[in-house]
């Protein structure tokens, strides 16, 4: 019979991957749920992330010439009613304002009062009313382009909710440009499409597939949806991060028109681009393991821990000298144009503090007693090692080598997932075969089955809406690589046109 090991997590992906992910966001103090139904609490730990997230995206943006705006959380009905594939696209999702202010109600409690003249929808995306300021700010070709990005929350009325992954309220980014000729704004999709795969490859260790959506799967009132996405460890993908090209639907819906070179009055060419706090559910679900969180390095709350070890015996105040003269030199230091972020914790809890940093995610561990300060070293634990791993440094080396260590560190963690990725990604050209590999073996067990498999599909969405009826697989994307396709369509046996990649996702 085989050893039980204990693990910092339980249950293990392998038990229960769902609430496996539960307690990983509970133990690591990321989240918690909210009084409000299907919102969360994010917690400092959880929300240093993000805000490295943001910092490093913002970057991006502002280095292509995107500025940050601000635009209301209210979008009046009619807005959203301007057009039709949009609104009916979210129209599950919105929230809707129908009265103005509260009042005393007879029972002694509060009731709304009058309605409004408009209902209001708490904005689920903001392409029409930034169309509205758009249409304003835009009379003539020298006008153009617009380029503009928020940060913002949205609400999606969402009826099963996890933590991250899918909440009611959501925190993300959302860009939405303005241009006077297709060809520009193709070239911005392409452009925030390859930001957002540089960005979650470099800063979050997960490489992606870059494709198109399919017409189902499109953005509701875009002309092409494009997309990255990731596979997690139960071999699920998530999508993570989407650029669209609007072509001119939504500047004839919003009156987006302006005077060309040539005297014609056109309508602009708009795109919009977003990517939500989500990621961080992805980084959740393709990084940590069955004792926690674990974090890439570039994105990491903070990159180090600090663990003065003192005896009974021992002087404290030695060894805490030690430690925050340490401290304030690694603070010194920058890794990838932001300092060393450094935490102390001399809590007297025995062993459990280590723990507590390893379910945390934390980069690195570095303990510190009377003997590494006799030796003038300190014993370093990393995250992307076994708990037991580690390794002792001459103070001054770990000093002069921490940047090259947390490189290191994100660069295993990407080439681990990739490596995933690769085990778990078939070509499969044969229906039953297809169909096989997508039938758990334990239906009472499904949890961690699947993965990312390249099929044969004719473009008809008949095909598409039939597997994914069959066996909950949808089409992420079709990828962006021209290949000339021969053979049947994995689903009707029809002549093929082009390779989709399908996989069961969040």
């Amino acid at each position: 019979m085989a050893k039980h090991i204990k693990t910092a997590i339980t249950p293990t992906r392998a038990e229960n991957y769902s609430e496996w992910y539960q307690q990983v966001v509970k133990a690591s103090d990321m989240a918690e749920n909210s009084p409000v139904r299907g919102c969360m609490v994010i917690k400092p730990w959880g929300y240093a992330v993000w805000e490295n997230i943001m910092r490093g995206l913002d970057d991006m943006f502002k280095e292509t010439g995107v500025r940050n705006a601000y635009f209301p959380l209210f979008i009046p009905l009619s807005f959203l009613e301007k057009e039709a594939e949009h609104v009916e696209g979210f129209a599950k999702e919105c929230a809707v304002v129908t009265h103005h202010r509260l009042e005393p109600g007879a029972d002694g409690g509060l009731v709304p009062a009058g309605p409004l003249t408009e209902p209001l929808i708490v904005r689920p995306t903001s392409e029409t009313i930034i169309g509205a300021s758009f249409s304003k700010w835009v009379n003539s070709y020298r006008d153009l382009p617009v380029l503009i990005n928020q940060w913002a929350n949205v609400v999606r009325w969402e009826m099963r909710t996890r933590i991250f992954l899918r909440t009611s309220e959501f925190l993300w980014q959302e860009g939405h440009t303005a241009h006077a000729t297709q060809e520009e704004a193709l070239e911005r999709t392409d452009m925030m499409l390859d930001i957002y795969t540089r960005f979650v490859e470099e800063y979050l260790s997960m490489p992606v597939i870059k494709g198109k959506k399919t017409a189902s799967e499109r953005f509701p009132g875009a002309v092409d949806t494009f997309c990255i996405e990731a596979m997690m460890q139960d071999r699920k993908a998530l999508q993570s991060g989407t650029s669209h090209f609007l072509g001119q639907n939504f500047a004839r819906a919003s009156d987006i028109r302006f005077q060309s070179a040539e005297e014609k009055e056109e309508y602009a060419w708009t795109t919009s681009w977003g990517t939500s706090t989500r990621l961080i559910g992805g980084l959740i679900m393709t990084h940590s393991d069955d004792n926690g969180l674990v974090l890439p390095p570039r994105i990491a709350s903070s990159h180090v821990v600090l663990l003065p070890i003192v005896k009974k015996n021992d002087d404290l105040s030695v060894v805490m000298e030690y430690t925050e003269k340490l401290a304030n030199e690694l603070k010194d230091k920058y890794y990838h144009h932001r300092r060393i972020a450094v935490e102390i914790d001399n809590r007297d809890i025995g062993g459990a503090r280590g723990w507590d940093w390893i379910k945390k995610g934390i980069p690195l561990r570095v303990e510190i007693g009377p003997r590494d300060i006799a030796d003038n070293s300190v014993y370093v634990g990393r995250r992307d090692k076994e708990s037991n791993d580690k390794k002792s440094y001459n103070r001054d080396a770990f000093i002069g080598e921490i940047t090259n260590i947390l490189d290191e560190i994100q660069e295993t963690l990407f080439e681990r997932a990739l490596l995933f990725r690769k085990e778990h990604s078939l070509t499969i050209d044969d229906n039953k075969i297809f169909y096989e590999f997508f039938t758990p073996d334990n239906p009472k067990k499904p949890e961690i089955h699947g993965g990312f498999v390249s099929s044969k599909w004719c473009g008809s969405e008949k095909c598409e809406a039939k597997i994914k009826e069959d066996l909950s697989v949808t089409i992420r994307c079709v990828p962006l690589i021209d290949v000339p396709v021969e053979g049947k369509c994995i689903c009707c046996g029809r002549p093929a046109v082009m390779r989709a990649i399908f996989a069961k996702a969040y």
